[in-house]
């Protein structure tokens, strides 16, 4: 396949990505806190999986150009979607690189990728809200730390796990689908 070609299957591969990263977080539910709205959602189902699929890069930019598109979506969120573009592109791309890049099984790798992207991601996540409902809010440390860690973070985790599972389950059934398409391969 000529060059320009591989650049232009990328791009849409990209594009697809980002398009189901933003679809697939309209699947969920608004759980409400005094720091924000917090949502146990499909988003980062799909994030993890395209850097599982196709590598960090491309993996990366599907997850933050999708999740910062949802945030402009919304009012509430809008003035951070440069933050969670961002958050979620280290997502996908440390899932991707991870699942590319380590050196045990296959299936052992989806896992700790998947894993390795959920966490940072959290810890991302969890820290950003920390700083933002002291600095921004104007909550205390003490009522920033313990709002964030009663009631973000276990939506968070949620969201990790559901995204974990669903991810690499999904990675192993599609994987001989996209080898025979030509679409997978191990690195973009």
């Amino acid at each position: 396949m000529p060059r320009s070609n591989e650049k232009i299957q990328r791009l849409v591969l990209i594009g697809l990505l980002a398009a189901l990263v933003f679809v697939f977080t309209y699947i969920g539910f608004d759980v409400p806190s005094p720091l924000g709205k917090a949502k146990v959602h499909m988003g980062n189902v799909m994030c993890l999986l395209g850097g599982l699929l196709f590598g960090g890069v491309p993996g990366g930019l599907a997850a933050g150009i999708g999740s910062g598109l949802f945030d402009l979506m919304d009012p509430a969120w809008a003035p951070e979607f440069w933050i969670t573009a961002i958050n979620k592109f280290v997502m996908g791309f440390v899932a991707g690189a991870l699942a590319h890049k380590l050196p045990f099984s296959r299936h052992l790798n989806y896992w700790l990728a998947g894993v390795g992207g959920a966490v940072s991601y959290s810890t991302l996540y969890v820290l950003k809200n920390i700083l933002s409902g002291h600095f921004i809010s104007g909550f205390s440390w003490q009522v920033a730390v313990v709002e964030t860690l009663t009631v973000k973070l276990p939506v968070t985790l949620t969201n990790a796990l559901i995204a974990v599972v669903c991810s690499v389950l999904l990675v192993e059934m599609l994987q001989p689908a996209l080898r025979r398409a030509g679409l997978f391969v191990r690195e973009m």
